[in-house]
């Protein structure tokens, strides 16, 4: 069991890896909201088509926890993803990928302050590198310009997509016994229903880019990868080992979004984003040597 969710947990933070690289790449092909809702009308056609007569069984269950559906595809898919395409028009997909790397330790930290999830020393550890790395990149290699709140604000952009990620994961630790299909589809419906308004309002300041031929393969990517692909595998993952567990994995984003970001965009990796790279799989490392119990 634990080695089909390593599985598939890689390949979701692969899959997410390559989400900050196709938002990067999105600037001045398709806006960040266009971008977001087009990304689930797309996902919500094809989750749709191969999995009705499955929703349709579910929905008994469903409509006695529609609000937590709903809140789940506002905060952890539309949410993260609005903050994140709107982060990319004014940071790297470098600095993206590695900002991500805070999201478990967000996570560990809702599950202790709501659950009292025990702590030990070498995660503490493992937090405060962390979060060093995360300060590192978001302070641009000066950490004095913090006090001073000098920072990207794309980077402040994109903590608030941490954010919004660890609340939408650790509320999968209360979701009812229903198919993952149904797990994925609702939360995707919620996420176009919205995305909407979201886009009317860039369309309504005259700041919608609609996709062109390159604009249309990256929302596709989005839409295939970033939404179904990844989401379902991230939802298997948590209910094999748990949300704690699970979340850890999403350490791997920075690894393959700098990766693909040398890669694809040709970005330069500068001495203070390796340090805090360095800083942030350190923490992983000194965390994963105790792991977190399963919830």
């Amino acid at each position: 069991m634990s080695s089909k969710a390593y599985l598939v947990l890689i390949i979701a933070a692969l899959c997410w890896g390559g989400n900050a690289v196709a938002g990067k790449l999105a600037v001045g092909h398709v806006s960040p909201m266009v971008l977001t809702f087009l990304r689930w009308t797309l996902a919500v056609g094809i989750i749709l088509a191969i999995s009705l007569p499955q929703l349709v069984r579910d929905w008994p269950v469903v409509k006695k926890r529609l609000p937590y559906f709903m809140l789940l595809g506002a905060v952890g898919y539309t949410c993260f993803n609005a903050a994140l395409y709107t982060a990319l028009r004014y940071t790297s997909a470098i600095n993206v990928a590695v900002i991500q790397a805070g999201i478990p330790m967000v996570i560990f930290a809702f599950n202790f302050a709501l659950f009292r999830t025990r702590i030990s020393v070498g995660q503490i550890i493992g937090f405060v590198l962390t979060m060093a790395g995360i300060a590192l990149l978001a302070s641009q290699g000066n950490l004095m310009s913090l006090i001073h709140l000098d920072m990207n604000i794309g980077d402040a952009i994109m903590l608030i997509a941490v954010l919004s990620y660890a609340i939408y994961t650790v509320m999968l630790r209360w979701k009812p016994q229903v198919n993952w299909r149904t797990l994925m589809a609702f939360p995707a419906i919620a996420a176009l229903m919205s995305s909407t308004p979201l886009m009317l309002w860039e369309v309504s300041r005259d700041a919608a880019v609609w996709p062109d031929a390159k604009g249309w393969l990256i929302t596709v990517y989005t839409a295939l990868f970033a939404s179904l692909v990844a989401q379902i595998f991230f939802i298997l993952g948590v209910e094999r080992i748990g949300p704690n567990r699970a979340g850890l994995f999403i350490n791997l984003i920075p690894v393959f979004g700098t990766f693909l970001s040398v890669l694809i965009l040709g970005e330069t990796l500068h001495p203070y984003q390796i340090i805090a790279l360095l800083l942030t799989l350190g923490g992983i490392a000194v965390a994963e040597r105790k792991k977190p119990p399963l919830p």
